[in-house]
Order: structure tokens, then C-alpha cells, then sequence
């Protein structure tokens, strides 16, 4: 049979509440503060992220200007715009896209939103740091 000794069996919760408390508080100084919007609806104040909705329609636009009118040949273009785009053009669609898709996913209705944590939103405020101050506020006012 094994023992912890006395000293063992009160440092190992302890460890565990230690952890747990560290955990807590890097969860809360961490609040991820995301922006999203559209070019329409600037917004100042610093974000983790900050998602332009209209930002894949924008992409779409830039590689459609100036295309011939013959399919075929507009096809070409594309492809060659696409082409010489390289890994940062795939990027860049690829965020435009991702961006929409995850504010969809969290519900955002309007523009401004100001999300904090994936789980609190201020919509309308174009200042990231009031709206982050009205959430926490309302944190503390609603545990």
C-alpha cells in the first residue's frame, strides 16, 4: 500500500488550486476582443481581429476590374490574376472568407459589433475600447 505523506496529500490540491487560479486569471487578462464591420463603418481602438464583411466583395471586384467581355478570355485573366497573386492573394481570400463565416457563426445581425470573448457583443459603437468597457462593465453588474 502507498501513503502520500502529510506534506504530499496538502501540496498536490494545493498545486491543482495554484494551476486552476493561474488558468482563471490568464483566461480573464486574455479576453479576446474581435472587430466586426465593413469599410462603411470604420472603427477605431485596437482588436485581436478585426473582420471587414464586405471584404471577399471587395476581393471579388479587384480581380473582376477590366475584364473582356468574351468569357473565355475573362476566365484567362482571372486565372493569371489568381496566378501571379501567389500565396498572399489565397491568403487574403481565404481570411475575407473566414472572417464572414465566423461572424456568422456567432449571430452578428449588424455592423459595428464589438465581440468580446466569442460570447459578448456591443453593436453600434465605433470606438473598440468604450464598447470592451461597456461589456466588462456589464460583466460586473451581471456575473
Amino acid at each position: 500500500m502507498h501513503r502520500l505523506s502529510f506534506a504530499t496529500s496538502i501540496r498536490l490540491p494545493l498545486l491543482a488550486s495554484c494551476a486552476a487560479t493561474t488558468l482563471l486569471s490568464a483566461s480573464l487578462a486574455a479576453a479576446e476582443t474581435w472587430v466586426i464591420t465593413d469599410q462603411s463603418h470604420p472603427t477605431v481602438g485596437d482588436a485581436d481581429r478585426h473582420v471587414l464583411l464586405d471584404a471577399p466583395t471587395r476581393l471579388e471586384i479587384e480581380l473582376a476590374s477590366g475584364l473582356p467581355a468574351a468569357p473565355e478570355q475573362a476566365t484567362a485573366v482571372v486565372q493569371r490574376r489568381l496566378k501571379q497573386g501567389g500565396t498572399d492573394l489565397q491568403r487574403r481570400i481565404a481570411a475575407a472568407y473566414q472572417g464572414v463565416t465566423d461572424a456568422w457563426s456567432l449571430g452578428i445581425i449588424k455592423v459595428p459589433a464589438v465581440v468580446l470573448d466569442r460570447r459578448y457583443v456591443v453593436y453600434g459603437d465605433t470606438d473598440v475600447e468604450r464598447a470592451v468597457a461597456r461589456i466588462e462593465q456589464h460583466k460586473r453588474e451581471q456575473p
